[in-house]
Parts: structure tokens; sequence; C-alpha cells
């Protein structure tokens, strides 16, 4: 599924409650999350477990902006999946990655070669109702998103109209 680019201005819509970059601190941030506890993105999972949170499934691309970065350390007990996700897009392969980590033993780290961003969609289209997922928002701060039937629907019909190779607006 690729991202079309008439699509691009509704992703920068937050899927939940963005915290400001001045408040994501680790008590409010920690309040709001719900098991399973889902990261997408190198430097929030960082932030989840420098705070020593428990996180039950991270994905990371090694990447921050387009530029490298060393991946936080892998947390004891945790299995490592790796999977291709193609920039501006959720590959097969990554979608089910991230399916299959929900459903299995935690914690797991995926680690993607490619880029990382667009798998919060699949992340919440799969999570349990009460899931938390969290996720940066580029110069801004960190989208918190609770799971259920309202998310779930509106992620679900962003990845329909990826997979259609619409190129329309999508109302989310």
């Amino acid at each position: 599924m690729e991202l079309p680019e008439g699509m691009r201005a509704a992703l920068r819509e937050p899927l939940g409650e963005l915290i400001p970059e001045e408040g994501v601190r680790a008590g409010r941030v920690l309040e709001m999350a719900s098991r399973p506890v889902v990261t997408v993105g190198d430097r929030t999972t960082e932030r989840f477990l420098g705070w020593g949170a428990r996180v039950d499934l991270q994905i990371v691309d090694g990447l921050e902006r387009r530029a490298g970065r060393a991946a936080p350390p892998l947390p004891e007990g945790a299995s490592e999946v790796r999977c291709s996700n193609p920039p501006g897009s959720i590959s097969e392969e990554a979608a089910r990655a991230v399916q299959a980590a929900l459903r299995g033993r935690s914690p797991v780290r995926i680690t993607v070669d490619g880029e990382e961003d667009l798998l919060a969609l699949p992340a919440c289209a799969c999570a349990p109702d009460g899931a938390s997922v969290f996720y940066g928002q580029p110069l801004e701060g960190m989208v918190a998103v609770r799971v259920g039937p309202e998310v779930r629907r509106k992620t679900q019909k962003i990845m329909d109209a990826m997979r259609a190779g619409n190129d329309e607006k999508v109302a989310v």
C-alpha cells in the first residue's frame, strides 16, 4: 500500500491526542498508557524505555527525520522481528509483522528496513480495544491514541484508500 499524494495532508492530522513537545513528560504520558502499549518511532520508543516503561510492541527503523541514529537497547526478554517497509508505504510484510506481534508474546521490537512512520496505522487497526499507540508528530510532539472502534474504522479507511491507490482526499 502506497500513500497517495492527495492523502498526505490528511495524515498530518493526529489520530489521537497531540501532546505538545513541552508537555511530553513521563508522568503525563504514562498516565495515558494502557496495555498493550505500542510505540512507533525511535525517539518515542527511546523515551518510553528511558522512563522505565514496559512497551509491548516497539516499531523502530534506526532513523529520526531520515537521519541515522542508534536504536535504543533491546529490553531484556524482548524478541526482535525484522521486516522491510519502503518509505511512504505499508508493505504486506510489515503489516503482517505488526499483526503477529500484537497477537503474540510481548515484548516485541519490530526493526524496519525502510521507514516505520505509517505503521501506526496497522498498529491501530490491529490492536485490541483499550490499547495505547504512541507515535511522534514531527516538530510538534507526541500523539497518544486509545484504540477503539472509531480509531480502528478511521485507520482501516485510510489503509483501504491506500490499497486502492485512491489519490483523492479521504475524509476521516
